[in-house]
């Protein structure tokens, strides 16, 4: 009887047409299209079906159905990709999309993405020219380089410099930087990709000179690569040759010498109270051929692999076919070429704001830390350190003052910071919610406050 009386209720069901003309249908239809809207509602129905003909129950009203099939379509049409505030102290936070733009750099890839834009175009020449164009003379004039080349990220730049100049041939590389980035990306799994061979020398802790020489005089090398190592220190009983002094080698026996800064730097990070980083500038003059890092790590910009050195192993470069594969779209082009404008008239640590975050004063973050312990009920402040992130300076820590929240379930917090809007990413130590002035923007600082208040209450 049970199921006799399901499928009469069942009966009650309204219809796609009928739904679709309702209020709801009518508006829903506007906003998300005929198609979305039909999917949705036929989900609903068909959701609505299996559970009255196995549980019973009533039918809801076409109201309350148009309710749940607002939810989906919500689902199915809210972005995953949205911003969030950064209040974790981690600077470079790779899963937060490391490095915030400037305001010139946003203002930039703007105006190129509103129309067309001459990314493959000489405007003098009336035809097609070069997309390098527009980033090179800028990376040659802050780096002395004899040219510079842009590709979408690091990780390509280093493929396409094996393939182009050390396929099927060997690579001579030190176990000391054999790395691993994030993501579980290997070098050795980048340079096998690359059909380049492999010539492992040294042990895991020490290589030294003399292992490059050997290595040079027994086997057939084409390449000599050192990868830094950005994400990790080598500490205890260790050793390596500087760089300067595995260029000499390289260069004795005719062998270009390249060089993968990673994070890659052009400026100096000990002026800020951290370790010394190896700039661009520093490795080229050590003698390196080739030197390729990151536009959005402690460049500051957006995603890019940068490629500068000597013009005749750029061009190998430009020519090979999986330049094109890993070539950099107008947008970056526009936001790296805005960005290194920045370093040329020497404003960076004015403008970019990795750079105002590392440089910000610990005068600046404790009247933001007071500030914001004046608009949260029970918060204090504490000491605490700020790190750098993204694969740059590992272990490297910068002093803050960190703003403390003590709630009843830090972690449950978290999760309801992390459903506001925008959400808010902290993190907890020794039972306390921390949030931390140096990673916060200013344009943000408002909407953190609002949102912290109302997650309190």
């Amino acid at each position: 009887m049970a199921k006799v009386k399901n499928d009469l209720d069942l009966r009650k069901l309204p219809s796609v047409d009928a739904l679709l003309k309702t209020h709801d249908g009518l508006k829903f239809t506007k906003a998300y299209g005929h198609s979305l809207t039909v999917e949705a509602i036929r989900q609903v129905i068909t959701g609505v079906r299996k559970k009255v003909g196995s549980e019973g129950g009533t039918i809801p009203l076409p109201e309350v159905l148009m309710q749940d099939v607002q939810l989906v379509l919500q689902d199915w049409t809210q972005p995953t990709l949205e911003p969030v505030i950064n209040a974790t102290g981690v600077i470079l936070h790779t899963n937060l999309g490391r490095s915030p733009l400037s305001a010139d750099t946003l203002s930039a890839i703007l105006k190129i993405s509103q129309g067309y834009a001459t990314v493959e175009y000489d405007l003098e020449k009336g035809k097609r020219g070069s997309r390098y164009v527009h980033t090179e003379d800028l990376l040659v004039r802050l780096t002395g380089a004899e040219a510079g080349l842009v590709v979408n990220n690091n990780a390509s730049a280093l493929l396409l410099i094996l393939a182009a100049l050390s396929s099927r041939r060997r690579t001579l590389v030190s176990r000391t930087q054999l790395i691993e980035i994030g993501g579980g990306f290997r070098i050795p799994d980048v340079m096998e990709q690359s059909g380049a061979i492999l010539e492992e020398i040294g042990t895991t802790n020490r290589v030294n000179i003399e292992d490059y020489r050997k290595a040079i005089r027994e086997h057939p090398i084409k390449l000599v690569l050192r990868a830094h190592r950005s994400n990790f220190r080598l500490v205890g009983f260790t050793d390596e040759p500087t760089l300067a002094e595995v260029a000499e080698v390289a260069h004795e026996a005719g062998l270009p010498m390249v060089d993968d800064l990673g994070s890659g730097s052009l400026l100096d990070t000990a002026k800020y109270g951290l370790a010394h980083e190896t700039t661009v500038m520093e490795s080229l003059a050590a003698g390196a051929d080739l030197v390729c890092f990151s536009g959005d790590k402690l460049l500051g910009g957006p995603q890019a692999g940068i490629i500068v050195g000597n013009k005749k192993h750029i061009d190998k470069l430009r020519k090979h076919p999986i330049a094109r594969a890993v070539r950099a779209d107008k947008l970056a082009l526009a936001g790296l070429s805005a960005t290194l404008t920045h370093y040329l008239k020497g404003e960076a640590e004015k403008k970019i704001p990795i750079w105002q975050m590392i440089s910000m004063s610990m005068d600046l973050i404790e009247e933001r830390a007071q500030h914001w312990k004046r608009m949260l009920k029970g918060a204090r402040i504490i000491d605490g350190e700020s790190a750098i992130g993204g694969g740059s300076l590992p272990g490297e820590r910068l002093p803050t003052r960190l703003v403390a929240l003590e709630v009843p379930n830090p972690d449950q917090f978290l999760v309801q910071l992390r459903q506001s809007r925008p959400p808010i990413i902290a993190r907890v130590e020794n039972g306390l919610v921390l949030v931390d002035p140096r990673t916060v923007l200013i344009q943000q600082e408002g909407a953190l406050l609002v949102e912290l208040q109302n997650a309190l209450a």
